[in-house]
């Protein structure tokens, strides 16, 4: 758990609470958190989902892993500690986004299953919704769409997940999504299918 250093704040309660956010924007407010290894389609899939539920009047965001790092997150590398810190900022904002009663989807690799964990316990129950994109090494290795296994593999980039530095898969996620074998709009499909099934697109 990450120290408070700031002692002199007092968490302010809003007028406006989450339930009141939730009946304006009328579904439930939560986090489809996407992981799975580099190249599995995590983005793709979660911008696709995006698209469908937007197009249902739904209000939603993406907050991306590359995206993020350019700009929140810039200040750190992929070194076990600077991936911990990455997705804790991120699940703070994913939840202030949740809060706000906006379906949020992120995609990040987050390889480690503790650091996942620690994100689902910043949420109520529920609203923390852990999608599997489960794709094999070698997939991923055969799309490669910005060459960074070809350069792990020639020991251009150190710590690569998957290669040099290990994924945990997720034990129990809500969904499992099976990129080896299905396409992104079939697989956006079942995702917004469970969300419809399990009530998080209506009140």
């Amino acid at each position: 758990m990450t120290e408070q250093k700031a002692t002199n704040v007092t968490w302010h309660e809003h007028r406006v609470d989450r339930d009141s956010r939730c009946k304006l924007a009328g579904h439930k407010g939560a986090v489809l958190w996407f992981t799975g290894l580099s190249a599995c389609g995590k983005s793709t899939i979660a911008n696709e989902v995006d698209h469908l539920l937007h197009k249902q009047g739904k209000r939603t965001y993406v907050l991306d892993g590359d995206n993020i790092r350019m700009g929140l997150n810039k200040n750190l590398g992929f070194s076990a500690e600077d991936r911990a810190e990455n997705i804790r900022r991120i699940g703070e904002v994913a939840r202030l986004f949740a809060d706000s009663g906006q379906l949020t989807l992120t995609a990040f690799i987050s390889p480690y299953k503790a650091d996942r964990d620690q994100v689902r316990e910043l949420l109520e129950p529920g609203q923390f919704v852990e999608v599997y994109v489960n794709a094999s090494l070698e997939t991923c290795e055969a799309r490669d769409p910005k060459g960074l296994y070809k350069k792990a593999r020639a020991g251009e980039i150190k710590g690569f997940t998957g290669i040099d530095d290990p994924y945990e898969a997720p034990e129990n996620p809500e969904l499992t999504l099976d990129s080896d074998n299905k396409g992104i709009n079939k697989l956006a499909a079942e995702v917004v299918s469970w969300l419809d099934s399990q009530g998080y697109l209506s009140l």
